[in-house]
């Protein structure tokens, strides 16, 4: 089963898959803090679902601010299970789920450049690199499967290497984010200010989060 999640101006676009119904609590734990109204597709090809799975996902979703939620499956008890819980569902051959679905992944660029500031709730998701120019507020969080830079200040959440690189990082010209997250490894933002106004890095280094000043070397 693969879930598409993307606001209503198309503007964010996850994709995410879920092997085990049984075990969803972690994953959206972390789209809690989503505010903004989403819209949720899922997309269960040879998947047989009962009424108690999707009606446990659907509990899920309505605590992420979900304004439509629709399933498209090739499955019939899949798509009786969906219309006894009055969820929105469609029956499609199985070619024409791997379309629908391919044409939202080609969407899902590796590389997203923002530019401008991430507002409180506000969530933006790269499959690369992400690069933002401005401010990261209180109440965002922003993620990549590779390394995250802010040309602004970094006062919100961030979560680099969200694949399991450890070797990814998080720069800022001002860092003081509520949570830095990189790979496994999870630090809580430093309370005081940051004292000097330069470029900092934060690396994983013994298996703790540390901050360091960013070098940015020059070719002569």
């Amino acid at each position: 089963m693969e879930i598409v999640l993307k606001n209503t101006n198309s503007k964010y676009l996850e994709i995410f898959s879920l092997l085990d119904l049984d075990n969803i609590q972690q994953t959206f734990k972390r789209l809690s803090s989503i505010k903004e109204p989403l819209e949720a597709k899922i997309f269960a090809v040879n998947e047989s679902i009962s009424s108690q799975q999707l009606s446990k996902l659907k509990n899920h979703f309505d605590k992420i601010n979900i304004n439509s939620l629709h399933i498209y499956s090739n499955n019939r008890d899949t798509i009786l299970s969906g219309k006894s819980l009055k969820i929105d569902s469609t029956f499609y051959k199985e070619q024409e789920i791997q379309e629908k679905l391919l044409l939202f992944k080609s969407k899902n660029k590796d590389e997203i450049l923002h530019e401008g500031t991430v507002r409180s709730g506000e969530r933006i998701s790269s499959n690369g690199n992400l690069c933002i120019i401005g401010d990261v507020n209180p109440g965002a969080i922003v993620s990549a499967k590779k390394n995250i830079y802010v040309w602004g200040k970094l006062l919100g959440v961030a979560f680099a290497g969200k694949s399991g690189n450890k070797n990814a990082s998080i720069s800022s010209l001002y860092l003081k984010p509520l949570q830095l997250r990189i790979a496994d490894v999870i630090a809580i933002g430093p309370k005081d200010k940051p004292k000097n106004f330069y470029p900092e890095i934060a690396v994983i280094d013994k298996q703790t989060i540390i901050i360091k000043p960013l070098i940015i070397e020059t070719k002569n």
